[in-house]
């Protein structure tokens, strides 16, 4: 009696378990994969964290390794979505073997981030900062610093440039900005997620970058504000085209978006922008979709999640020092996420 009173017990386990929904079961095994960009890593690891509460039968696995890669493994399509901080060119838009929408996602500032005693705070305009990383500043007393900052006792000091060693939509944003206020970055350099630097070290990823500027007294390097709030690097307030000298902050960042223009592909710039408040080294970030997905499930999933993210995930942006978009931005985004097909 013993023993058939134990066999049913299992046989109702069994049957329970039978009954329990596919969500907690086979779904649970389900995994999104995205790689790309770092600079905004720290809002995309929240999102993932809170989805992961709404629905906990997904699993966003994202790698952190620079917009190039980001566009890299979405074209070689080794990942179900891209990240970058630039927009992807013609040329390799039209690599694609299908249709890539770009999700713009958040706005944030490129600080000039550096290591010098007492970290003062410090003010520089676009010429200076081009002539920095050309390398035709060299010295921190240099007379271009010193005229912007009266008063600051700035160090007879080698300059030592940090900029990124992997493809990368912060540098993007940063070569953008440079090629817009320097005539000379402009024909030397240009823009682009990877560019020939005439001088300085190379770090991998907002990470890399952070850990230089740390490290090495007298360095000056650019990375996202987010890193630099994390690490308590101090960095300058930019001179805008208005003007100003501007801190990088939310509201700075909020100034400079509310100016884009935004075109039908999402694909934009706003670095210099006009405004006396704007910060003049925003950018925004987007997310690399397919325009038809194959995985069903998986296709399924990411459009859900890309609901989610355009309501409760924008609130959690000001939180990390991102800049939610606006609300008429917002709406046309989702109505693209919605043409989207599995």
């Amino acid at each position: 009696m013993k023993k058939l009173t134990s066999f049913l017990s299992v046989a109702a386990c069994a049957l329970v378990a039978c009954s329990r929904p596919a969500s907690t079961t086979a779904s649970a095994q389900l995994q999104i994969n995205g790689a790309g960009a770092t600079f905004p890593y720290p809002i995309y690891s929240k999102w993932f964290s809170e989805y992961s509460k709404v629905d906990p039968s997904v699993q966003f696995n994202y790698q952190s390794i620079g917009s190039g890669g980001g566009q890299k493994q979405i074209l070689a399509q080794t990942v179900d979505f891209g990240a970058s901080d630039g927009p992807m060119t013609d040329e390799n838009l039209a690599k694609a073997p299908g249709k890539i929408l770009h999700i713009p996602t958040v706005a944030g500032a490129d600080v000039l981030s550096y290591n010098l005693p007492g970290s003062p705070k410090l003010k520089i305009d676009g010429p200076t900062i081009a002539a920095i990383f050309l390398g035709s500043i060299t010295k921190w007393n240099d007379p271009a610093i010193a005229a912007q900052n009266p008063g600051v006792d700035l160090p007879n000091q080698d300059l030592v440039v940090v900029h990124r060693s992997d493809g990368s939509g912060t540098s993007y944003i940063w070569t953008d900005y440079l090629s817009s206020v320097s005539p000379d970055w402009k024909a030397k350099v240009g823009k682009g997620t990877s560019v020939n630097w005439p001088v300085g070290l190379g770090g991998k990823g907002n990470e890399g970058v952070s850990g230089q500027i740390k490290q090495l007294p007298g360095s000056v390097g650019y990375i996202e504000l987010a890193y630099a709030k994390q690490n308590k690097l101090p960095f300058a307030d930019v001179k805008n085209s208005s003007g100003n000298y501007v801190t990088p902050s939310l509201d700075s960042v909020t100034a400079a978006l509310a100016t884009a223009e935004i075109p039908d592909d999402f694909r934009f710039s706003m670095v210099n922008p006009p405004g006396a408040d704007a910060y003049p080294i925003s950018g925004c970030t987007w997310l690399l979709v397919y325009a038809d997905i194959k995985d069903h499930a998986k296709g399924q999933r990411l459009v859900q999640f890309l609901k989610w993210a355009y309501g409760d995930g924008e609130k959690m942006a000001s939180t990390l020092n991102y800049a939610p978009l606006p609300d008429n931005v917002q709406t046309r985004v989702l109505a693209r996420i919605a043409e989207i097909k599995y």
